[in-house]
């Protein structure tokens, strides 16, 4: 990895993750523990004509069974529109709909109980396609109808601007709809505690999001619940909205005894959030010299039964059909369209990875109808350091799309043409491809992002920082652990990390959108002066050493000498023992994510992180398979906080996006999930792992940049499909418009003469 002057450094919780030392939240019990089970809908869409738990009930080792009659409060959720019912009353719409849920005192009685529970039905017609929920006589699946929100940008003549074009794409991309795959399923404990309050043990992505939801459902004051949601398994967006969490909270307060529910892995499908299913139509135009002139998107996303916040995926998309590149002619209208499929959500690159794959698509197919070579024409068309946003909004000046098309180039010019020679079976074709991205940090204006932490000296003498984020598998306290050693020259030691918890933590938003590395530091970058001082204040105070003669070090306070002659003044530890009385010293700040001064669409954004792909993939003819050898990322996202976190988060998010790619689709059929476990649903192992992952880092994005790190949570995913997609093109001459590729697809387009000519 190309990261200057960095050093590997052991995550802070690596340790006990990979010894099994570590507790998850699913892994807890308590005494008096009950086990928690959820009556699904046995139908994508019908209404409810009845709900009986009488049998239920009478069953030796049930506690309590709870429907829509048991919420005390507002019987809905959603993080931004709040339409998913708790527990349904007369009407389901997909088959994760939840109508009833049982407490018992084994799973076994739990999963038996759920069998006594009748419910009868009146079928009702099922929309499965978006594009039939659009039809002016489809069943209306809300009350406003099918369409959850619609989304418009233009600027400048579009249909006249083409009309000046002297060659024009026009393609249609199907995307699939991809399962979030993380090891740890939905899950975790409720307990109500002797008080009457409430404590979570559930894995989230925003513990005081969860808090409010259930204040609401519940109806009890937000401050009598609890909600611990670290350390948690993977969640790539997946447990971002509520899942278990209603049905363990009402159960256990039923009960008066804490509950776990634990959704095994075909409960997890059939609930779980999805990536949206996308259909965009592009039609892009160039003039002679290969300049872009003008861009037409239409996009139909498939956001299932509720809303969730599709909305937000949709608005993301929609900033991100231009890219980066500058285009004067645009118009782009998308559609979140409501059906009766899976709940489609928040997904690892929320909605770029759709819009980046038929973007960039339409780059390769431009390039080769001009005999351009494609890096060329991207950097031809590239935006350039202070050129505005997707949408025309002032953004934070950076020239990272040059960079990491640059990185890449280097390396493509290097190693396409060795790769491409080296001998290999008849049968098998090699071929390279790149793709360019752009992705916006933060939630983008117009939303609530809020963003806040809190500096401490403890009583034991330690460095305590708080955060309101969550761990969910991404590196986060090695992230906050790097931060404070640098600027306070500490060991790691001295060093006690708070998150993920309402009761300790202050508000600091959602543990998503590539926002939470960047806001630790900008909430350093805010708290750490007035620490330092009060620090060197209370040292002054009890050594009589002036505070103009201090600065922080490995484990205390220490008196600056010449060069290396500098003294320890006193231990952390002592200090916290010589503290006076009454004395403390805490500091807070609260602030927003940054976003544009402009006032664009809804959600576009300021702080962009930027990546190209390079991938070698090899085909073989005979089978169809396609091989990913290599995956190569320049990425340009600031200043690398941890190489070994900062590696892994592109190294992982490239092999997702593999398997987004090549072999994962969560299809559905009349409302039905096909498959609902692993063992039908494919997802990249080692085997499939590329053997080659370079990763370069470009951390100067502009000269002064005041922003600090961005994060990369996303951007190694966005990419990675259209590089493979135009190296598959290299290799066969087949053009990739549907993801995932199958080799049925390539082996028909081979058969039909699609091939290259010299092949």
């Amino acid at each position: 990895m190309n990261i200057p002057g960095q050093k590997k450094k052991i995550r802070p919780d690596g340790p006990d993750k990979v010894t099994g030392n570590l507790k998850y939240l699913t892994d807890l019990t308590f005494p008096n523990m009950l086990y928690g089970k959820i009556v699904r809908s046995a139908l994508p869409h019908a209404e409810i004509l009845s709900i009986s738990t009488d049998e239920a009930v009478k069953l030796p080792g049930v506690q309590a069974v709870v429907t829509y009659q048991d919420v005390p409060g507002f019987n809905g959720f959603g993080i931004i529109f709040p339409d998913q019912p708790v527990l349904c009353k007369n009407r389901v719409r997909y088959l994760g709909d939840a109508l009833a849920a049982v407490a018992a005192d084994t799973e076994e009685i739990a999963e038996q109980a759920l069998q006594l529970i009748k419910v009868d039905y009146k079928p009702l017609p099922v929309v499965d396609c978006p594009e039939d929920a659009l039809r002016p006589n489809a069943p209306r699946l809300h009350p406003d109808g099918n369409i959850l929100h619609h989304a418009h940008y233009q600027k400048g003549e579009v249909d006249q601007s083409f009309q000046d074009c002297s060659v024009i794409v026009e393609e249609t991309y199907e995307l699939p709809r991809q399962m979030h795959a993380y090891m740890e399923t939905e899950g975790g404990v409720i307990v109500p505690e002797p008080n009457g309050k409430l404590t979570v043990y559930v894995g989230t992505q925003h513990g005081f999001k969860d808090r409010f939801q259930l204040a609401r459902i519940l109806n009890m004051p937000e401050t009598d619940i609890r909600v611990v949601s670290s350390p948690m398994g993977g969640s790539f967006g997946g447990k971002d909205e509520l899942n278990i969490q209603p049905y363990g909270a009402l159960l256990a307060l039923a009960t008066n005894r804490p509950v776990k529910i634990h959704q095994s892995r075909q409960e997890s499908v059939r609930a779980g959030l999805k990536r949206h299913p996308m259909k965009i139509t592009m039609k892009t135009g160039v003039d002679k010299q290969g300049n872009l002139r003008a861009h037409k998107v239409k996009i139909i996303a498939d956001t299932g039964a509720y809303a969730t916040l599709g909305p937000a995926v949709l608005d993301f998309a929609v900033e991100h059909a231009p890219g980066p590149y500058m285009i004067p002619h645009i118009e782009i209208e998308g559609f979140s369209v409501f059906t009766n499929n899976g709940v489609a959500g928040e997904f690892r690159g929320f909605g770029g990875n759709q819009i980046t794959f038929a973007l960039e698509g339409q780059m390769d197919r431009l390039a080769e109808k001009l005999q351009i070579d494609p890096i060329e024409f991207r950097q031809k068309n590239l935006r350039k350091a202070n050129d505005p946003g997707p949408l025309g909004q002032r953004i934070a000046p950076t020239n990272g799309a040059l960079e990491v098309l640059q990185a890449i180039k280097q390396s493509h010019s290097e190693e396409a043409l060795v790769w491409k020679a080296a001998p290999t079976e008849k049968w098998k074709k090699r071929g390279t491809g790149i793709a360019v991205t752009m992705h916006g940090g933060g939630l983008g204006v117009d939303r609530v992002d809020p963003a806040g932490g809190r500096l401490s000296f403890s009583k034991e003498g330690k460095i305590e920082v708080a955060f309101g984020f969550e761990e969910c598998g991404q590196g986060l306290l090695g992230v906050i652990e790097a931060l404070v050693m640098k600027e306070f020259a500490c060991e790691a030691s001295d060093i006690r990390m708070v998150i993920g918890d309402t009761a300790l933590v202050p508000v600091s938003g959602s543990s998503t959108a590539s926002r939470a590395t960047s806001m630790v530091w900008h909430a350093l970058e805010r708290m750490k002066d007035s620490f330092r001082t009060q620090l060197f204040e209370l040292t002054q105070l009890v050594t009589g050493i002036s505070a103009d003669q201090l600065e922080m070090g490995p484990g205390g306070i220490w008196r600056r000498g010449e060069a290396t002659t500098s003294t320890l003044c006193v231990s952390f530890s002592e200090l916290a023992e010589k503290m006076p009385n009454g004395r403390s010293i805490h500091v807070h700040t609260s602030f927003n994510f940054p976003t544009s001064p402009d006032a664009t669409v809804g959600g576009s954004h300021f702080l962009y992180a930027f990546a190209a792909v390079m991938a070698h993939v090899e085909v073989d003819l005979l089978t169809g398979k396609v091989k990913v050898c290599a995956l190569d990322q320049a990425v340009a996202a600031g200043p690398v906080v941890t190489p070994l976190g900062y590696r892994g988060q592109i190294e992982g998010g490239g092999v997702m996006a593999l398997g987004y790619t090549l072999m994962e689709e969560a299809k559905m059929e009349e409302g039905i999930y096909l498959t609902d476990n692993f063992d039908s649903y494919w997802i990249p192992t080692i085997c499939d792992v590329p053997y080659q992952m370079n990763v370069e880092a470009i951390e100067k994005l502009i000269e002064g940049d005041p922003f600090g790190p961005r994060g990369v949570g996303e951007i190694g995913t966005v990419a990675v499909a259209p590089a493979i997609a135009r190296a598959i093109y290299d290799a066969t001459g087949c053009w990739v418009k549907k993801l995932p590729v199958s080799p049925e697809f390539l082996l028909k387009s081979i058969s039909l003469g699609e091939m290259k000519p010299w092949m």
